[in-house]
């Protein structure tokens, strides 16, 4: 999952950052409200902290915007201004949660992943494919009985992947829900952690579940498609 975090505080951006990095997000971080815009217009995010207090531009007129052109991205606000009025002026702009600083990291992610369930429509904390389930909450996967330990970036790849379960996804898709905007790294990064992937959640003996298709992108799904790297 990639998310933008909008904060002016660089030490408390950068303690966001690698909190969500450690637990596998993608993150980008910006210092300003007109920077956040630009942001957004350039790549895709699956949720945005946004502090309400910024320079150039605050945070309502930052969701005003995005509200206003059809961005639906969830938004979650993060602010010292504790007021009733603050918090339901930021609702009503469109904002998808408000959370009071100073917070707790594990509110902080409970309520991301709270958002992002109730914006995709999705409510659950678990999915599962064939024999294979994954437990978002708790970072989990197993394969029937046996756990499957993947690495933080091996875990967002396969939750992006489960949770479009059946779809084809292309290389840039992918790429998108692992690397920030600032990588500038090998393009072929990604056959990488698909080749990992598919060594851990695929034994002898089990049905294959990660497809590749040729020239387009690859699939998660139980049956038999397209060639096989």
């Amino acid at each position: 999952m990639r998310v933008l975090v909008v904060e002016d505080a660089r030490d408390m951006n950068r303690l966001i950052e690698k909190i969500l990095k450690k637990v596998g997000y993608s993150v980008d971080c910006c210092f300003d409200g007109e920077e956040a815009l630009a942001y957004l217009s350039a790549a895709e995010y699956d949720a945005i902290l946004l502090d309400v207090m910024l320079p150039k531009l605050d945070g309502y007129s930052v969701i005003k915007k995005l509200r206003a052109n059809n961005v639906e991205t969830p938004v979650l606000f993060l602010t010292a201004k504790d007021a009733v009025a603050d918090r339901v002026k930021g609702l009503d702009l469109g904002a998808d949660d408000y959370l009071v600083k100073p917070f707790e990291f594990e509110e902080l992610l409970a309520r991301i992943r709270a958002m992002t369930r109730k914006r995709t429509g999705n409510r659950k904390n678990q999915f599962s494919l064939e024999d294979l389930t994954i437990d978002i909450e708790r970072r989990t996967v197993h394969r029937g009985d046996a756990e499957i330990m993947l690495l933080p970036k091996e875990f967002s790849l396969l939750e992006y992947m489960i949770r479009n379960q059946g779809i084809v996804l292309s290389r840039e898709q992918l790429e998108n829900q692992i690397w920030n905007y600032e990588y500038s790294g090998s393009s072929n990064n990604i056959d990488v952690y698909i080749s990992r992937l598919r060594k851990k959640i695929e034994r002898e003996g089990t049905v294959k579940l990660l497809h590749t298709i040729r020239g387009v992108g690859w699939v998660l799904k139980a049956e038999e498609a397209g060639k096989e790297q």
